[in-house]
């Protein structure tokens, strides 16, 4: 079992490798760089030196904008290494500072369509939410923190839009995106809850489609 997710973060032109500021998970992007390159997928940046960066840190906005969490597991370095590269491909970044509660953006907000997001309440910044309405996006809130910390239903994949894979026994976060015009999709994953990640931290996005805004 491997939580890719934080390990790398896909562009239309390939992969951006992490390097995990966990002493845990040091090295792990290794096994995924290999991966990567048997499927005949480009690895665009390996962040190094001094940057630390895991995928769950970044989010894309629309096609032309991704926002940067820098906090716990993503240091400045590693952001700007990440910045830098996505400049390079004509893609604007917005790096942000996460609470010291949070341990990944991907913990703190949740696309779900091009104009529908779902965040933490108390886990992102004023800065994150007014760029997500700045380009469209209509700001929903979680209800439950305890579904949050307990059955991790906050942490589902984006099938397509407005259809997600999320972890069953969430009924308070199921209502909530339901009623937001989501379809949920239900799976049982209490044991992998118990390494602190669920269904969004163990799926990776090998491909991406350049679209234009």
């Amino acid at each position: 079992q491997m939580f890719v997710a934080d390990l790398m973060f896909m562009t239309p032109s390939g992969a951006i490798l992490g390097r995990p500021a966990s002493t845990v998970r040091a090295g792990e992007e290794r096994w995924v760089a290999r991966r990567l390159a048997d499927l005949g997928i480009p690895i665009l940046r390996s962040v190094g030196g001094t940057g630390t960066f895991e995928g769950a840190d970044a989010a894309w906005i629309n096609p032309s904008m991704v926002v940067i969490g820098r906090g716990l597991r993503t240091n400045s370095e590693g952001a700007a290494q990440v910045s830098s590269t996505l400049w390079e491909l004509g893609v604007t970044s917005q790096i942000v500072d996460l609470p010291h509660t949070a341990m990944h953006l991907m913990g703190s907000i949740r696309i779900v369509d091009n104009d529908l997001a779902f965040i933490r309440p108390g886990g992102v910044p004023w800065t994150i939410i007014e760029l997500l309405r700045q380009h469209g996006h209509e700001v929903h809130t979680f209800p439950s923190e305890s579904e949050i910390v307990d059955g991790m239903g906050h942490n589902f994949v984006t099938l397509a839009p407005r259809r997600v894979l999320m972890p069953a026994g969430n009924p308070i976060t199921e209502k909530a995106l339901n009623e937001a015009g989501v379809t949920t999709v239900t799976a049982e994953v209490s044991e992998i809850t118990k390494a602190a990640g669920a269904i969004g931290c163990l799926s990776g996005i090998l491909g991406r489609e350049t679209v234009t805004c």
